[in-house]
């Protein structure tokens, strides 16, 4: 197992010395090129990869910042290096504003630095690596850089670093903060001079830039020296793996979204539900904050035995952080969806996004990179998402790792929830849109949850591990929910108000006669007037079920849902 004094320190090597500029898998190093091999490398990577092939290219920027942009460095292809180059390509890819999408810089050779790294915790940016002859400042807090604060320097990287949230972007300006040579083409140091590090309390810092290779020469302190022990949720050198953290909860590591060779995940599921009957664990975590994604169907054997066990009775909290990204993203989502809940910090990765990444390699200078084939819409395909689009994933209780725990070896998030048992709760999101699922998962909660056995899925098109799933169970039994002629239901789509009265009269029964206190009698709002099943509209609207003061022109929202249950269970019970 590899400690967090071990992993820390590695990082930090790792970003100062070899992960410049989002390298990842994808790095090769830029060769020599003329001016018109420049030219037709740009125009490749505009048209052919951008333009024809990201599934929206100007979703986050007209075509016209596009198009002014290229023609700004197609003006000094003649005299810029091949540093500046690699850079303006850099821009041009990041304007799409997809993290998924980008430029590798690969070895970068070429490339010069500043020995330092940061970390971020409390919100805050940390020395973690410096100069031996400087490790006196390791671990003080960075105000300023060249006298500009640091989220002016964050905010003037922005546009050389791919990605679609803030918490990404922190993350990738960490990767880079050391680059010489994005501070000089960014205009923020002078070439060649030394960078100035404020800390607090006034003291300033004064680093020249090395070249890449040199770094390796450099004698270097690092902040993780200070690590004298590791928590028992530290990172290890595996996919996955588990093991119970006292008689109450059960811990689940998820490194990567990939199957182990000598342990798939059926197989590991097939252990952790051995482990879990025969223990009496209350709770159940499950940790993605190391995890940078994958294949997000890898996880679903061990999502439907924690959904088992969450039938009975077990809490489940999935553990996320800004290194949760991309398929290990769309798996804390999943979550949710489960009803489980999300602690930690913010996610990395956006809760709708583009993804499922192609690489793609310039034909003149060799530079490769990435791009995403697709957009994931969460924000349609589960009702976790329902309303929240391009934003970070947020978690249901936050619990950010902080720099005093880091280097005593603490675990700030599951040394918190050791220390509460008491049962957790969602984030409610009252204005998101209600789905359909949704709203038959209120119904079924008013109507006090009623038993029912769970034969198959009740509908083609369920997941098999929602939240809802023994209301849709109840509500196709009770003939509140009949599907479509396919037998499908589309549980994470929007519904409509016309639909909403539908299931109110249903769940009602004809028995059901108006409450004097409640019933109206009016004429129909004109948004409600319109569309099909009038009749049970005009009985919802009759019987009180449909919320007086609504906006009917938009869609229903979770909270109006709530309404409309509690009405149907209080007033006409």
């Amino acid at each position: 197992m590899k400690t967090a004094k071990q992993f820390l320190r590695r990082s930090a090597a790792f970003l100062l010395a070899a992960s410049l500029l989002c390298t990842a898998a994808l790095a090769a190093e830029p060769e020599k090129t003329t001016a018109e091999q420049r030219r037709e490398d740009l125009e490749f990577l505009y048209q052919t990869v951008l333009v024809e092939n990201h599934p929206n290219a100007f979703a986050n920027a007209p075509e016209s910042a596009f198009q002014a942009l290229k023609k700004d460095i197609e003006s000094r292809l003649e005299t810029e290096s091949d540093v500046e180059f690699l850079l303006d390509l850099m821009r041009l890819t990041a304007l799409v504003g997809d993290s998924h999408t980008m430029i590798s810089a690969g070895s970068a050779a070429d490339f010069r630095c500043y020995p330092f790294s940061l970390i971020l915790r409390d919100g805050q940016w940390y020395l973690s690596t410096l100069p031996t002859a400087e490790k006196a400042s390791l671990g003080k807090r960075v105000i300023a850089v060249n006298d500009l604060p640091v989220e002016k320097i964050l905010e003037a990287f922005a546009p050389l670093l791919p990605a679609d949230n803030p918490v990404m972007l922190a993350r990738r300006f960490r990767q880079d903060c050391q680059i010489a040579d994005l501070y000089e083409y960014l205009g923020l140091a002078e070439a060649g001079e030394p960078l100035t590090l404020t800390l607090a309390g006034g003291r300033k810092l004064a680093l020249d830039p090395v070249p890449y290779a040199a770094l390796r020469e450099e004698e270097l302190a690092y902040l993780a020296d200070r690590i004298t022990k590791a928590p028992a949720t530290a990172q290890v050198d595996s996919y996955y793996f588990a093991k119970p953290l006292d008689g109450d909860t059960f811990y689940i590591q998820y490194n990567t979204c990939q199957n182990a060779q000598d342990l798939p995940m059926e197989a590991f599921a097939a252990v952790v539900s051995g482990i879990l009957d025969e223990g009496n664990f209350r709770r159940i975590l499950l940790d993605l904050r190391n995890n940078g994604g994958g294949s997000d169907g890898v996880i679903w054997p061990l999502l439907e035995v924690l959904r088992g066990e969450m039938a009975e009775g077990c809490e489940l909290v999935g553990l996320i952080g800004p290194a949760t990204f991309s398929s290990a993203l769309i798996n804390a989502v999943e979550i949710q969806e489960m009803g489980g809940i999300l602690a930690g910090e913010s996610a990395g990765g956006s809760v709708s996004h583009f993804g499922a990444v192609r690489g793609f390699s310039l034909p003149n200078s060799g530079i490769r990179g990435q791009l995403s084939s697709k957009y994931i819409d969460l924000n349609t395909l589960l009702d976790a998402g329902a309303g929240r689009g391009v934003v970070a994933l947020e978690p249901d209780v936050s619990l950010p790792q902080t720099l005093a725990d880091t280097l005593s070896g603490r675990d700030t998030a599951v040394e918190w929830l050791l220390a509460h048992p008491e049962k957790l709760a969602q984030k409610e999101y009252p204005d998101a849109p209600l789905t359909r699922g949704r709203f038959i998962g209120q119904l079924y909660e008013a109507a006090g949850s009623p038993a029912v056995t769970l034969d198959g899925l009740p509908f083609a098109d369920n997941f098999g591990i929602e939240w809802y799933l023994p209301a849709m169970a109840w509500a196709k039994e009770m003939g509140i929910a009949m599907g479509s002629s396919d037998g499908t239901f589309s549980a994470a789509r929007p519904i409509t108000w016309q639909e909403a009265a539908v299931f109110l009269i249903r769940t009602a029964g004809e028995d059901m006669v108006p409450n004097p206190a409640a019933d109206r009698r009016g004429p129909l709002p004109a948004a409600l007037a319109e569309g099909g099943n009038q009749a049970a509209v005009t009985r919802a609207w009759d019987l009180g079920l449909l919320p007086e003061q609504a906006d009917f022109t938009k869609t229903p929202t979770r909270a109006q849902g709530l309404e409309m249950a509690k009405a149907l269970f209080s007033s006409h019970s």
